[in-house]
């Protein structure tokens, strides 16, 4: 048996393969879990600062798929496929992304919502098949950064919901 991993501190076994982002936004996570499952919601948010998104299908359930085309500020399209793997309202969803169905490199991202009072502390875990596949989308596209504006455009967009709703 090998000594290793023994006394040592308890890792992820997937920890140098993920990225993990949160953040606490300021609206009911019924509102926030709400946010994914309706393209028309989706549309709104979806991805980082400068990007918009086109939606050929979309079917939020287990098994489903939203397959829709990214457009980059600089003009460029990205495919991307989504299957929800797992959802469970109004606590988690379960994703594998990739560019198509049955893509190699497709990863898996996992949704907590909590409610942190009357905010919701959302959580995303994303899981890439390599350490290689990690670092090039860190490296090569910014996921981090992305992540984050994307959770920052996701904020934005539910609480002028709140906002509006207050107002009415």
């Amino acid at each position: 048996m090998s000594e290793m991993g023994r006394g040592a501190p308890a890792r992820s076994v997937t920890a140098d393969r993920e990225i993990v982002i949160s953040r606490v936004i300021d609206a009911p996570r019924e509102l926030v879990f709400e946010a994914f499952t309706e393209v028309r919601h989706l549309s709104r948010w979806w991805g980082p600062e400068g990007f918009t998104t086109t939606t050929r299908s979309f079917e939020f359930r287990v098994g489903g798929v939203w397959d829709f085309v990214m457009h980059g500020p600089d003009g460029t399209d990205y495919q991307e496929w989504i299957s929800w793997t797992e959802i469970v309202p109004p606590e988690g969803i379960t994703l594998l992304h990739g560019e198509s169905r049955g893509d190699p490199n497709a990863f898996e991202s996992v949704l907590t919502f909590a409610s942190d009072g009357a905010a919701t502390r959302i959580e995303m875990r994303t899981v890439f098949p390599t350490k290689e596949l990690r670092d090039e989308a860190v490296e090569k596209y910014h996921a981090i950064e992305g992540g984050r504006q994307t959770l920052s455009n996701l904020a934005a967009y539910v609480t002028e919901i709140v906002r509006k709703g207050a107002e009415g």
